[in-house]
């Protein structure tokens, strides 16, 4: 009875921390490095940033984060006219302090694009699509958008830390603690 009882909560722990390490939003350096917010530096370059976003999964909750020199550069944050046109004249939100950090708090499409004069011209720039909560599916996988949905090519799915980032290790290994005890 003893073994029950331990096997029961040792569950209602691990559906928890399921739930809380499902829901805890991530950062995501943008571009995947500190130097990626800049004029590419070649035509195979121009589009690199929507390509790291297409590989990425974004759900609401998650933060974006920008390293850039602030004296040279800046992020717009701007309609899909302004981002498709390179308007910078009315921006939604603008970041100059070169440690921008965004929390992506709905689904849909962000935009952003170079303050800096002629840079989104010549592709700094980026859209990132954020998946509704009706997406996340089964354990919080989400599955890809329509390309119609967006006007825009579909997210791949990455295969990076998974849904429950390392909340779940710890989980599993509290779990093996209790049931070798």
């Amino acid at each position: 009875m003893a073994g029950f009882a331990r096997a029961s909560s040792s569950l209602a722990l691990f559906l928890l921390c399921l739930v809380v390490s499902s829901s805890e939003g991530r950062e995501f350096l943008v571009g995947g490095k500190t130097d990626a917010w800049e004029i590419p530096n070649n035509s195979s370059q121009s589009d690199s940033l929507n390509q790291w976003a297409e590989n990425s999964r974004f759900r609401v909750g998650d933060t974006l984060v920008w390293k850039y020199d602030g004296s040279k550069d800046s992020v717009l944050q701007v309609s899909k006219r302004d981002y498709v046109t390179c308007n910078t004249s009315s921006p939604i939100e603008e970041y100059k302090d070169g440690n921008t950090k965004v929390k992506l708090d709905q689904s849909g499409p962000f935009y952003f694009i170079s303050g800096a004069q002629g840079n989104c011209l010549k592709g700094e720039k980026l859209l990132v699509v954020v998946m509704s909560s009706k997406h996340s599916g089964h354990l919080g996988m989400a599955p890809a958008p329509s390309p119609v949905e967006f006007g825009g090519p579909a997210i791949a799915p990455t295969s990076g830390s998974g849904p429950f980032g390392g909340g779940l290790i710890v989980v599993f290994g509290v779990l093996a603690g209790w049931v070798l005890m």
